[in-house]
């Protein structure tokens, strides 16, 4: 497994490149992001974080203060804007309550403190926590989302009823727990997703991934 596991990156680096993510000028911006971009596209996020720049409010401390009903009409383009304005808020509310809103000073705690702390946090599950750990705190821990699953289901890695830490252990005890790693595995696997393995109709025929698995089957065999 862990051969199958670092030949796929091998793979998906050596047909896609370097993905530079998370497409964000700040940790705070990459937080924002995570919390933001569920259950919408990244296009959509995109809009929210413009509003929030044009008006000069990635801030821990000027979002805090920020009106609801204003926040909520500013994040208006990624969906559940209003169910997103309380996570947000609540998410602040702990930013600056446990770090004084100090990027620094969070991303010294340690991983399992902080990943506990964040699921502690309403609204906030493994995805979006592992997302601001990996990419706005360079914590090495493997994000899973949808795109993941996908491609490891129709690929024979996984089964149906693995659950999301499952997914996650594949990664982290195949794979040595570098940042670097993860960030651009998770980036390679979105691409892929988005390019390829799509959810309805998938483009299997040029997938990067079109070679036999550990399971005996072929990759493209969904």
């Amino acid at each position: 497994m862990k051969q199958q596991i670092k030949l796929m990156y091998k793979k998906l680096f050596s047909h896609f490149g370097p993905q530079y993510w998370w497409p964000a000028d700040t940790p705070f911006e990459v937080m924002l992001g995570a919390i933001l971009t569920q259950n919408t596209s990244w296009a959509n996020v995109e809009k929210a974080i413009k509003n929030l720049k044009k008006n000069k409010l990635i801030s821990a401390a000027r979002l805090y203060k920020l009106s609801p009903r204003r926040l909520a009409s500013l994040i208006r383009s990624t969906g559940y804007y209003n169910i997103k304005t309380k996570r947000l808020k609540d998410f602040l509310d702990f930013f600056i309550t446990a770090y004084c809103a100090d990027i620094k000073k969070m991303a010294k705690a340690p991983l399992a403190k902080l990943r506990a702390q964040l699921l502690s946090v309403r609204g906030i599950g493994p995805e979006t926590a592992d997302s601001i750990l990996l990419y706005a705190l360079a914590k090495p821990v493997f994000v899973v989302d949808a795109y993941t699953r996908r491609i490891l289901l129709r690929h024979h890695f996984i089964k149906d009823d693995f659950d999301y830490q499952q997914v996650q252990d594949l990664f982290m005890h195949n794979l040595g727990h570098s940042v670097k790693l993860f960030n651009e595995f998770h980036a390679l696997l979105v691409k892929l997703g988005k390019d390829f393995c799509l959810r309805s109709k998938p483009n299997c025929g040029p997938c990067p991934l079109k070679t036999r698995t550990s399971a005996g089957r072929s990759n493209n065999e969904a």
